[in-house]
């Protein structure tokens, strides 16, 4: 407990917090931003699109967004570093890694680039840039939290590989928290369901079952909630977001 009060009252001192986010073009990544941004921190955002004009998607000038394809997991972390340091950054007090990708259907139909791609975009990079911002972290004793899903605990079909990524994710923040305890928070958290484009970009019609799905903003209220709260595994249900919306446990926290 001492750790984690030594940890926020660092994290909340007089300076501008600074706030990385992957997969940050649209869905919950985007709201993550917008959230941040708003809020007046300093937003590093990232994603495989090629922007015109960043303010205007992200609708505050606190944001500066890079082109990062996580297929290239050695590239992508690359860039992101060297972008910090282009703009002054020293340390880093919150980094979400949500950009991933999926593709449905039986395992056995999957193809073998599909594959790789899926182990890249939502495994290895998250691994590889885990380690580039350990340093930052550590200076500013921050947060790093990652995305995963609850396909982690109910096993669903035609999602074998997407499902093996994010059972991975799990078991490197559980490594990855006691690695670093007393110097960075590490946080996963599963998001059930939501509405968002992933699931048209992977192949999967689901008509009007999209409706029962959560939205894209529940979710990343809900996200920023778990991370106020301190937690460190969390299941983003139905229950959690609307919890979510009323409480204000941790308000001035990051």
């Amino acid at each position: 407990m001492a750790d984690r009060v030594s940890r926020s009252n660092k994290a909340q001192s007089g300076r501008a917090r600074t706030v990385l986010i992957t997969g940050a073009t649209d869905g919950i990544g985007l709201l993550l931003a917008r959230a941040y941004a708003g809020r007046g921190h300093k937003v590093l955002a990232t994603g495989r699109r090629v922007l015109t004009n960043d303010q205007d998607l992200f609708q505050s000038p606190n944001a500066v967004y890079i082109t990062a394809d996580q297929s290239d997991p050695a590239h992508a972390c690359s860039a992101i570093v060297s972008a910090m340091q282009n703009i002054g950054w020293q340390q880093l007090d919150l980094a979400i890694l949500n950009g991933a990708t999926a593709w449905v259907g039986p395992p056995e139909d999957e193809p073998v680039d599909g594959m790789k791609q899926l182990l890249d975009v939502n495994f290895r990079f998250h691994i590889h840039l885990a380690h580039a911002l350990a340093p930052l972290l550590f200076e500013a004793a921050g947060q790093l939290v990652m995305v995963g899903s609850t396909a982690t605990k109910k096993a669903q079909g035609r999602f074998a590989t997407y499902t093996a990524t994010k059972a991975g994710l799990d078991g490197l923040c559980r490594s990855l928290r006691e690695e670093w305890s007393g110097r960075a928070d590490v946080l996963i958290v599963h998001p059930g369901p939501t509405r968002t484009n992933m699931h048209a970009k992977a192949g999967l019609k689901i008509g009007f079952a999209r409706w029962f799905f959560m939205s894209p903003l529940r979710v990343a209220s809900a996200i920023q909630y778990a991370i106020r709260r301190g937690d460190k595994r969390r299941m983003i249900t139905r229950y959690f977001a609307f919890k979510a919306r009323f409480s204000r446990a941790g308000e001035g926290r990051l």
